[in-house]
């Protein structure tokens, strides 16, 4: 894409995330203060990191087969609709642990916000601001590759999210912790059992 282009799509996703404070929070993460850790944010970009490369570069190859290596235009309007397409939706499936994520529902202005951002995304591509930007026209049958697409890259993300929160769980830490929420639970609950 070019500059202008790759500033609106960053323009837009920012525009959409500026709505995650007003976000409802899960029942279960209220229940207890969260921790800073560090690590946990360093394994989670090692994990789901590459995904997201792997649709990049299959978004890529898949535009290549459909429009041809002449059609830049066209490459550059499917390369910002898909990119804002995902990395947007992504952002309901990683904000909560629940799967799928749909289970938990995101604050209104949030869900608004993601809602005109996918809107943007399409429209400015096919308006005449389109044609100013840089952006060319796309088949119908774009369309579809972007619906499969996405629906495969929030699917593989859910699928890696249980085993990911599975094995962050089982860790040492997470596991002493736990084992102390419990003590204190009891201890608590039954304070005749501390004499």
């Amino acid at each position: 894409m070019s500059p202008g282009q790759i500033l609106l799509n960053n323009l837009i996703y920012d525009a959409s995330q500026t709505a995650i404070p007003s976000d409802d929070v899960d029942p279960e993460v209220e229940a207890e203060p969260a921790r800073w850790d560090v690590h946990a944010i360093e394994r989670f970009m090692v994990v789901f990191g590459p995904i997201s490369s792997i649709f990049d570069y299959a978004t890529f190859g898949l535009l290549i087969l459909m429009l041809g290596t002449k059609n830049e235009d066209s490459f550059h309007t499917g390369w910002f609709v898909e990119s804002l397409f995902t990395q947007i939706l992504v952002v309901l499936a990683i904000r909560t642990r629940m799967s799928p994520f749909w289970r938990s529902r995101p604050s209104k202005q949030l869900g608004a916000a993601i809602v005109a951002a996918l809107a943007a995304a399409v429209i400015i591509p096919l308006s005449p601001l389109g044609s100013v930007i840089g952006f060319g026209g796309l088949p119908w049958q774009f369309w579809l590759l972007l619906v499969g697409l996405v629906a495969a890259y929030l699917t593989m993300i859910e699928i890696v999210k249980r085993f990911f929160d599975r094995y962050e769980t089982r860790r040492p830490e997470a596991v002493a912790r736990q084992k102390a929420r419990t003590r204190l639970a009891a201890t608590t609950s039954n304070p005749q059992s501390n004499t």
